[in-house]
């Protein structure tokens, strides 16, 4: 399962064998320094790069390229070597001057089957000419990887400096020459998009994608570029405002908080620019040497790309008379996405409008998707600035009080009290300007929060949101699902979507032991299990309501019975797979037939065989929500659900806990493993959880059913319809 790490991030590598795979916008150079526990590089023997190519357990390629396969073999490299840092550098010679200029490069680390382990796309950089990506390093007998993104304004010349290094500028220097010798096989980017004016135009109407609806006008004109003879547009071409695939939006933040979830159907992928041509076909000479042919002008693999017409008449052969074609012969495209939604002008010296919508996607769910996560870094960032602002002012407050203190001439007097007096004003000075700023931030946020709102789909919207009332059953699986909203103490009012990608990778608790709320209110055990429940509720309805017909499935444990009122709206309009299981007898037939489902559904993937299972066996994903834990369970059914909550995500089964850790405690230690597996979330509001980034405590609310609405009853009624004419 792949990691995807932010930076500062750390993560364990199982195994020594590995390979470092890189894609970037434009040709970089790449290469790797080793150094000692400290990190320090003590000589020229210590640094891989295109001039020194291999070390021992390392190598690096020998030339500039967009995409880069390091190979590294972490049992070969020196006692000595502690830590491997993973360099990358734009060339000297011509092509962007800074990493800001071009699109965020993408590391990962790759077993040598090509299985990923973690990944890390390095935002953030500006005039950096030069950025250690990862660092690989001893911890204990052990090897693990941490995404570092460090860059240097400097170039490789000052990172190697920075490393220790006596003789830097010299190894960059030796760097820049052995990449300028190789610099004609580099592998460029397409080149820029002509002229509007002199780019070729043919009325036609693109076949849609997988994601897109046909609802462009027959006959509307069209940036297609003339017809390859090989069926795909020529070389260098691409739709205007559409950035190439595998190259993340700026200003997404890393799918991190919460880390669920791998790469969701539809989204930008890094992907290789290369492509492979088809064996025994004709291929032109490339110009390129070895290099594999640069493949462009079309979306990856996965994007509506149809199978390849082996039975169909063989392309011609190409001519002379205009540039050659590099695309893979039998390669067909579907239509790259439309454009986002541009803002409508704003007035001199106004930001832009927001509109919904307006960050990159295949899609528009993708593109609401990444605008939230955007939205939330942004808060993020702007509260981390904004309280950096306010510590410093009171550190500096503090120092010129302790300053004005530290003179006994003017502790008493008038000419103490004036620089007392003159020290509080400046820390009011700099709070209100920081405020200024942070209350500007809040404004355009708001602003785009109330039109990202409304626009949102289901998956993502607050049950209050119309487009409920226009619900149906949906076809294809979402990206993400709200669980409810974050926000923090400096702005209440400004909630952000809490979204979760899909299929869940971690399991939820529900909460409902007792505790305060963070308005001061306090409620009795009962209220809150009784909150903790319907929060249950409301998640697990959201989540069969926006599965297909058939695709999700809910089971739930009610040992005493005590849950009957919560569960009434899924036990009353038949969305369950079967009335919750009572008694003792129940827990460990539920438990049974999910932890065979897991075992099963194991042997066939493991032994290939994953289309045959036995007769009987629910494919669909399954839900398993379990009420007033531990009662009614023993040690053989709570070692089921911790068997269920470790293995059962990777095979489509989901464990939601509504307990009282407390209650649970005489387990001991049994459970830890149990709760720290599960993520949790509370019935009230409380701020328990961090962001990555800047360590934010942001506070959770749940996406409750206002009350006296009939909505969940009428969504989960059509789902029930829609499960019976599926089945």
């Amino acid at each position: 399962m792949t990691a995807e790490l932010v930076r500062g991030q750390n993560h364990p590598l199982s195994q020594a064998r590995l390979e470092i795979r890189i894609a970037a916008g434009t040709p970089v150079v790449a290469g790797a320094t080793l150094g000692d526990e400290h990190g320090t590089v003590h000589g020229a023997e210590w640094v891989v790069h295109p001039g020194a190519p291999t070390r021992p357990g390392l190598e690096v390629s020998r030339q500039a390229a967009a995409d880069h396969r390091l190979a590294v073999d972490l049992g070969a490299v020196p006692e000595a070597v502690h830590r491997v840092h993973v360099l990358l550098a734009l060339p000297a010679a011509g092509g962007p001057v800074s990493f800001g200029a071009v699109a965020a490069p993408f590391v990962a680390v790759t077993g040598p089957d090509g299985t990923e382990l973690a990944s890390y796309t390095i935002t953030g950089l500006d005039a950096e000419s030069a950025v250690v990506a990862l660092e690989l390093y001893r911890r204990q007998g052990a090897w693990k990887v941490r995404a570092v993104g460090q860059g240097y304004a400097g170039g490789i010349a000052e990172l190697l400096a920075d490393q220790g290094l006596p003789q830097a500028h010299q190894i960059a220097g030796a760097i820049h020459d052995a990449v300028a010798q190789s610099l004609s096989r580099a592998v460029p980017m397409p080149p820029p998009l002509t002229a509007d004016a002199d780019r070729p135009r043919r009325t036609a109407t693109p076949a849609p994608g997988p994601e897109q609806s046909s609802s462009a006008p027959q006959g509307a004109p069209s940036a297609v570029p003339p017809s390859s003879p090989y069926g795909t547009q020529p070389t260098g071409t691409q739709p205007p405002g559409i950035q190439p695939p595998g190259i993340q939006p700026s200003g997404t933040p890393p799918q991190q908080m919460p880390p669920h979830g791998g790469s969701p159907s539809g989204s930008p992928q890094q992907m290789s620019p290369h492509g492979s041509p088809a064996p025994g076909t004709p291929q032109p000479t490339s110009p390129y040497g070895a290099q594999d042919t640069p493949a462009v002008g079309g979306p990856p693999s996965g994007y509506g790309q149809g199978p390849s017409d082996v039975s169909g008449p063989q392309p011609p052969e190409p001519t002379t008379s205009g540039p050659i074609d590099y695309s893979h012969p039998r390669r067909q495209s579907a239509a790259p996405p439309p454009p986002p939604p541009t803002a409508p002008p704003a007035p001199p010296g106004q930001p832009a409008r927001p509109v919904a919508g307006d960050a990159t996607g295949w899609s528009m769910d993708e593109r609401l998707y990444n605008q939230v996560w955007g939205m939330f870094e942004d808060l993020a960032r702007s509260t981390a600035a904004y309280r950096s602002a306010v510590d410093f002012a009171d550190s500096r407050m503090e120092k010129e009080l302790d300053a004005a203190l530290a003179d006994p001439r003017s502790r008493i007097g008038g000419q103490g009290d004036a620089a007392r007096e003159a020290a509080r004003a400046k820390h009011a000075q700099l709070v209100e300007q920081a405020r200024a700023v942070y209350d500007r931030d809040l404004g355009q946020l708001t602003a785009e929060s109330e039109v990202v709102e409304p626009a949102l789909p289901p998956a993502y919207a607050r049950w209050d949101n119309p487009v409920w009332h226009g619900y149906r059953v949906p076809f294809e699986v979402p990206m993400a699902v709200r669980l409810g909203d974050l926000h923090l103490p400096e702005c209440p009012e400004l909630r952000i979507p809490m979204l979760v990608r899909l299929p869940l990778e971690r399991g939820l608790w529900i909460d409902s032991g007792a505790a305060g709320s963070l308005d001061g209110s306090f409620l009795d055990a009962h209220e809150l299990h009784r909150l903790a429940l319907d929060t249950a509720v409301a998640i697990a309805a959201r989540l069969i309501a926006v599965h297909p017909a058939g695709d999700f499935t809910l089971h739930v444990i009610d040992p005493a019975g005590s849950g009957v009122q919560a569960l009434a709206p899924l036990a009353r309009t038949g969305v369950l797979a079967a009335p919750p299981a009572v008694g003792a007898a129940g827990v460990a037939e539920t438990l049974g037939r999910l932890t065979q489902r897991v075992d099963l559904v194991q042997m066939a993937v493991r032994g290939g065989a994953a289309d045959s299972l036995p007769p009987g066996v629910d494919a669909s994903e399954q839900l398993l929500i379990v009420n007033d834990f531990p009662h009614g369970f023993d040690d053989r059914a709570v070692t089921q659900l911790r068997y269920l909550a470790d293995e059962g995500p990777s095979v489509g089964v989901h464990l939601m806990m509504v307990a009282d850790r407390e209650e649970a405690s005489a387990y001991g230690p049994l459970l830890d493993p149990l709760w720290r597996s599960l993520m949790r979330l509370t019935p009230v509001p409380d701020d328990h959880l961090a962001d990555p980034w800047v360590g934010h405590a942001w506070t959770y609310e749940p996406a409750l059913v206002p009350p006296g609405s009939q909505v969940l009853q009428q969504v989960l009624t059509q789902v029930a319809a829609a499960r019976t004419k599926y089945s």
